[in-house]
């Protein structure tokens, strides 16, 4: 095994024992990116010598972490003292901030190897899509707007990455790039430093290949600690199988993914209950659209008045208000996302302990332009919970497919807690599992 396929707890251990250097996980990555990117085209900026450099200076020093030495991407509308951040807007090419976003300052701090920039969906909001191909069939998109980010860690060019979303931009590009990923509880993560779309649904979360892997950050970002005992399997776990009320846009591979899942969890003795949520949860779809594009305008305006020329159609829309969102229609949204967030709280506790939903509605879309329909995460965005994706397996076209679970806010770490006692069951197959359309079941 190369240094690259190791999984960040893999490594981080065997950094810890001495028994791996930096320096050597360094070489083995820009090894990996040099052999990989002409194919997938993951990053936007990267420098080997920086790489290099920076891992030797890392070998100097006791590990800071568990994170010490771990190779990181971070998508590019997240700010870093040392690398441009160029949103992949023709406004901000070569622009150099001043300083580390937040999120990349408490990686950096403790101990992570940053490699460089994954590609991302303009300003992470809609305009040019990234050049990112899916790793697993270049045919197909990787999906957005973490493209680069999902592909890089799908693609074993780096154990961890950041991504961000505002609708479905981080844990639908889990599904497609066959990896695991956590859109952590809103805010609960600093968003200084990074591009703002929408104050109320911007979250920063994280990449990794297992659990576990998503685990170690969780702990460098001090997440809430959660006094239960961590479950050791999945048996006796109370599972809510949640379709959402916009099943019909899943297609035959999401709803197949769907349902495997659950049925490897009632064989590994999780309790699976059919979960329907009540028909105020029917207008939150619909209602993320609102807050998103409301709020946008103000997100886009300065660059609308100074850079209007070379300002995609998309922005100049939205600052338009083309759709012509009303701020009554705003209120509206806001007073039915915070009444929604409260009864989705009020459903764990003695019958429920996460909720078991696709991650996207099936196979990634062929193509770079399209990266995918985020119906299947608005409604999780706008109520602010946290999400884990997880891999299922793939489709005939060698294409990954995920599910999502899903717990009350500010219950990240129980939330990771089930999910690596359920990942031995839904990802039983291992990566090449094949997932058959045929068993798929209409609601």
């Amino acid at each position: 095994m190369e240094p690259y396929e190791l999984t960040a707890t893999e490594a981080s251990a065997l950094i810890a024992a001495r028994e791996l250097s930096c320096e050597e996980l360094a070489r083995s990555t820009v090894a990996r990116i040099r052999a990989r990117d002409p194919d997938v085209r993951a990053w936007s900026w990267y420098d080997e010598d920086m790489i290099i450099r920076n891992a030797r200076e890392l070998d100097k020093c006791p590990p800071r972490s568990p994170l010490h030495g771990l190779t990181f991407g971070v998508k590019d509308v997240i700010d870093t003292a040392d690398m441009p951040t160029q949103h992949n807007s023709p406004i901000h090419v070569n622009h150099q901030p001043g300083q580390d976003a937040a999120c990349v300052a408490v990686v950096r701090h403790s101990g992570s190897l940053i490699v460089g920039k994954t590609d991302t969906v303009e300003f992470a909001s809609g305009g040019r899509r990234a050049v990112t191909r899916n790793p697993h069939n270049p045919a197909h998109s990787p999906g957005g707007s973490s493209s680069g980010s999902g592909a890089a860690v799908g693609d074993k060019q780096v154990q961890l990455a950041f991504g961000t979303q505002t609708g479905g931009s981080h844990i639908r590009p889990a599904a497609f790039n066959g990896i695991y990923g956590i859109k952590p509880t809103h805010g609960i993560v600093s968003r200084e430093g990074a591009k703002m779309y929408s104050h109320t649904l911007d979250t920063i979360g994280w990449y990794g290949r297992c659990v576990e892997d998503l685990q170690l950050v969780g702990r460098a970002f001090q997440l809430p600690a959660d006094d239960r005992p961590a479950p050791t399997g999945a048996k006796g776990l109370r599972i809510g199988l949640c379709r959402t009320p916009v099943w019909s846009a899943a297609d035959a591979y999401a709803r197949a993914a769907l349902m495997e899942a659950a049925r490897r969890l009632d064989a590994a003795g999780a309790i699976v209950e059919e979960l329907t949520l009540p028909a105020s949860f029917d207008g939150m779809d619909a209602a993320q659209q609102t807050v998103m594009r409301g709020e946008g305008r103000a997100a886009f305006l300065p660059a609308y008045l100074g850079s209007h020329h070379l300002l995609h159609e998309d922005f100049r829309e939205m600052v338009e208000n083309s759709r012509r969102i009303t701020p009554a229609q705003l209120v509206q949204a806001y007073d039915l996302a915070a009444a929604c967030r409260r009864a989705f709280d009020g459903l764990f506790g003695d019958t429920l302990d996460a909720v078991l939903t696709p991650a996207s509605p099936g196979e990634a879309p062929e193509g770079l332009q399209d990266t995918g329909n985020p119906a299947f995460n608005s409604m999780w965005t706008l109520l602010h919970v946290p999400c884990v994706g997880m891999p299922v397996g793939k489709s005939a076209r060698d294409l990954p497919l995920g599910i999502q679970l899903v717990g009350p806010r500010f219950g990240d770490t129980r939330l990771l807690d089930i999910a690596r006692a359920c990942a031995p069951a839904i990802h039983e197959a291992g990566p090449l599992a094949r997932i058959d359309a045929e068993v798929a079941v209409a609601a």
